[in-house]
């Protein structure tokens, strides 16, 4: 089975040390400091919360408690982030973000000159693929690509497979460095919102995925896209629980959404 491997959760006060425009819609904020020192990162999939004040302009943070964190209730205002990278030696910590008018964290990090603080807990652990593959196929929109860009990179040479990316178009897109055996796609939606039963799900229904080969499948996105694509997963394709993550990252018309 995926095998969730937690270590010591973490509350950092960072500074902002540079942006970068991945693509139209896609931006890094390269965190760093003294604080950052002890940050863990050992598996592709882990994510961290970033922390801002409330409406009210209060700041409420979780309390370190043995090796995990206290929150306080109501839960303080935060987001959840995919760990893109860490390098302990440049003592930096990259964090990709789908940028969006109106969204919290995106307007922060728009406006986030270097020298901004933020607060990062993080990360609990993170998920740790079982053995034993033949090949891959790693799905997902505009929010799941630093988390597909994580996976590619850290895929062993001889790997075998897919990724496909559901962005508007070639604006999105941002350069993988897979294996030569992983076919990276762009679907191309178009002005069209990403919804249940598009090209993107697809190119996905289109691959062949059958013939006896052991697949491991993740796909992130929105919620709703997500529903019929569970069923064909679990019903058409017949994957064990081991051998599958499907997660909702984000659920139209809800602000942090989180599946857990």
């Amino acid at each position: 089975m995926p095998t969730k491997v937690g270590y010591p959760v973490g509350l950092r006060r960072l500074v902002v040390l540079r942006r970068e425009q991945l693509n139209r819609s896609l931006l890094r904020v390269v965190l760093g400091g003294a604080d950052l020192a002890g940050f863990c990162s050992r598996v592709p999939e882990e994510h961290v919360r970033l922390l801002f004040p409330d409406p009210d302009g209060s700041l409420r943070l979780p309390v370190p408690e043995g090796p995990d964190l206290r929150w306080p209730r109501p839960l303080p205002t935060s987001r959840e982030y995919t760990v893109r990278h860490h390098d302990p030696d440049a003592g930096e910590l990259w964090i990709d973000l789908a940028v969006h008018p109106g969204g919290l964290a995106s307007d922060w990090a728009v406006a986030a000159a270097p020298g901004t603080r933020v607060h990062v807990a993080g990360p609990p652990g993170g998920m740790v693929l079982p053995g034993g593959f033949d090949r891959f196929l790693f799905a997902g929109d505009l929010t799941a690509q630093p988390q597909i860009a994580r996976y590619l990179e850290r895929l062993p040479s001889t790997a075998t497979g897919w990724a496909v990316l559901d962005v508007v178009d070639a604006g999105e897109e941002l350069p993988m460095t897979a294996p030569a055996g992983v076919q990276v796609s762009w679907v191309h939606r178009g002005d069209v919102p990403v919804h249940p039963g598009g090209a993107f799900e697809r190119v996905l229904r289109s691959l062949p995925l059958d013939g006896g080969a052991r697949t491991f499948l993740w796909i992130a996105g929105e919620a709703g896209v997500l529903k019929p694509l569970r069923r064909w997963v679990r019903h058409d394709l017949g994957l064990p629980r081991s051998d599958h993550l499907v997660t909702g990252y984000w659920k139209r018309g809800v602000a942090d959404y989180d599946e857990d």
